[in-house]
């Protein structure tokens, strides 16, 4: 729960207009004295003062990740703002508080809904005034801008790698492997494994069935060392099998990329978009090697959970 914090500075001080939520934070048990969640408190709370407002609540969330919002103290700080428990959230510094400007401009339009402001103790962010609230739209802006530029520059880049034809990251798909120039080459042995998937998804009608044969196979690469349904889905989706280059809005036809034919392409689509017509709606049962091997899973991990529990 949320703890009520006294007013350190006058507890026999009558409440003031303003009510404070401080919040701390640490992302690890090992901060430094600077970033250490009591300090972080103490600044807040000795900021609180000096501003005539009342320290209502303090949430603090100790080695928790600043990465996104799912902090325990966080949420409920959170919903103590949209019940209007108080009307600024006082914290140390805004990484403390947010991942970024950014981040921080996006709950600061929500806060503001429940007319609930922000204020940090070390940095130009305050919107409790007027004034403050103009400064951080402009912060906000600036960074918004500057968001929109690198945006658009790493557009321009993706646009002109694609239009080298160039693969865009480090791991092309399966079949292929990417030279020092950053185009394709086919893979002999993993492009003949691709012409396998697609022909024996033509005879099994079945993903989760492939997938399955597949592991009993062996058929593995260096990236993927099991395959599921999903990873069957991939290949058989990917029209760059058939040569069809399509990368930032640049799409065109290139023969060394091609491993299958458009046709057999074609068939595949069809085959898995059989389900879609009302005239054949009936899924192949699932075959007993499958169940056989499902079955067993569920004994395994049954029996293991047995063993840990007589252990104890």
């Amino acid at each position: 729960m949320a703890e009520l914090a006294e007013n350190l500075l006058n507890p026999d001080a009558p409440p003031t207009d303003t009510r404070a939520a401080v919040y701390a934070r640490t992302s690890s048990t090992n901060q430094r004295f600077g970033y250490s969640i009591d300090e972080q408190v103490r600044q807040c709370i000795e900021r609180c003062g000096l501003m005539g407002w009342e320290t209502a609540y303090l949430f603090k969330d100790e080695a928790e990740s600043g990465k996104d919002t799912d902090r325990p103290m966080f949420q409920q700080m959170m919903r103590a703002a949209k019940n209007k428990c108080f009307d600024v959230v006082v914290f140390w510094k805004l990484d403390r508080f947010s991942r970024s400007l950014l981040h921080a401009v996006e709950l600061e339009a929500e806060l503001r809904e429940h007319d609930v402001a922000l204020h940090s103790v070390t940095e130009q962010i305050d919107t409790t005034t007027s004034a403050g609230r103009f400064n951080f739209r402009n912060i906000a802006s600036a960074a918004e801008f500057e968001r929109d530029m690198i945006s658009e520059r790493t557009q321009m880049g993706l646009k002109a790698l694609a239009l080298e034809k160039r693969w865009p990251n480090d791991r092309p798909p399966v079949g292929y492997r990417k030279n020092a120039e950053g185009r394709l080459d086919i893979d002999s042995k993993e492009a003949e494994l691709v012409k396998e998937i697609f022909s024996r998804y033509l005879h099994l009608k079945s993903m989760p069935q492939l997938a399955h044969e597949l592991n009993d196979d062996g058929r593995t690469t260096e990236v993927i060392r099991e395959w599921t349904p999903r990873a069957v889905r991939d290949v058989l989706t990917n029209e760059l099998y058939t040569g069809l280059y399509s990368v930032a809005d640049v799409i065109e036809f290139v023969p060394e990329y091609r491993i299958i034919s458009k046709e057999q392409f074609e068939q595949v689509t069809k085959v898995r978009h059989r389900f879609k017509s009302t005239s054949d709606s009936r899924r192949n049962p699932m075959p007993q090697s499958r169940k056989a091997r499902l079955v067993e899973s569920v004994i395994n991990e049954y029996r293991s959970y047995l063993e840990e529990e007589s252990s104890e």
